[in-house]
């Protein structure tokens, strides 16, 4: 699931319509729309039905055929956002790390939309499972590649999160370094299957496509490699292998590795598909 983030002034209906004018602009007008039942988005909801009744009346033609009936917008229940599954799940992860990056620090508007893209990228930019069957082909599919058709990187810069800050560009930096050390490590975890101590875990399959482990990494880079040979112990586990990345093989323990979905049967991180 790919993620939008944008700014708004307030909590109204016009400030939201605005908003969804914007990502209609730049990323294509929605046929269906769901969301909680905030009165921003009930009134715009109200608001766009009007707008699309005259545009029909005024035989104004739209580019998508489906825009001739409106958007079709769909409200949860009321006190039940889990019923937003996936898109909740992502929205609540997001918050709660902006929360503590920003802390009691005061942004503009422009900042404000800084850091948001900041975080929008890292966010697309997360591996969901390998992008090809090839095992020469060490890349994965992301959400940014409904974006753009590419994986989303950044401008490599170097990370300021143990440095002073001297401009205010770098504070914004600095806060994306925050978020991205947090929110990785927590999607890496969220990767991470926990089996019961009962249960020996299932051995990786050679050419399977896994993340390493790496808090060096910076933001929107993910290390991917290809497992090439496995190295059971003298009980039979496989705790070490060979891995293959886009410049050397090196030699990994298992606990350093972990396998995207689609891969060794491994399950997608739940809220985060």
């Amino acid at each position: 699931m790919a993620v939008h983030l944008d700014v708004v002034s307030d909590y109204t209906t016009e400030a939201f319509l605005a908003a969804f004018r914007r990502f209609v602009s730049r990323r294509g007008l929605c046929e269906e729309v769901y969301s909680d039942c905030g009165t921003n988005f009930v009134g715009a909801d109200r608001e766009l039905r009007e707008l699309f009744r005259a545009s029909s009346s005024d035989s104004r033609r739209i580019a998508h055929a489906a825009t001739t009936e409106g958007v079709k917008w769909h409200f949860n229940p009321p006190s039940a956002p889990h019923f937003g599954g996936l898109w909740e799940a992502a929205v609540k992860s997001a918050k709660h790390h902006l929360r503590r990056v920003i802390g009691e620090s005061t942004l503009t508007y422009e900042e404000m939309s800084t850091l948001l893209a900041h975080v929008e990228a890292c966010l697309n930019s997360r591996p969901l499972q390998a992008f090809t069957d090839d095992s020469d082909d060490i890349s994965a599919l992301t959400p940014g590649h409904f974006f753009v058709g590419a994986p989303l990187l950044a401008v490599p810069e170097p990370s300021l999160t143990q440095e002073a800050e001297t401009t205010l560009s770098r504070h914004i930096q600095r806060m994306r370094d925050h978020f991205w050390q947090r929110w990785s490590q927590e999607y890496i975890l969220a990767l991470t299957p926990r089996p019961k101590w009962q249960k020996r875990e299932k051995s990786p399959d050679v050419e399977a496509l896994c993340l390493v482990r790496s808090e060096l990494t910076p933001p929107s880079r993910w290390p991917l490699a290809r497992i090439t040979k496995l190295h059971p112990g003298n009980d039979g586990v496989v705790r070490v292998v060979t891995i293959r990345t886009s410049t050397s093989e090196l030699v990994r323990p298992l606990v350093k590795l972990v396998l995207l979905p689609g891969t060794n049967d491994a399950a997608p991180p739940p809220g985060t598909a």
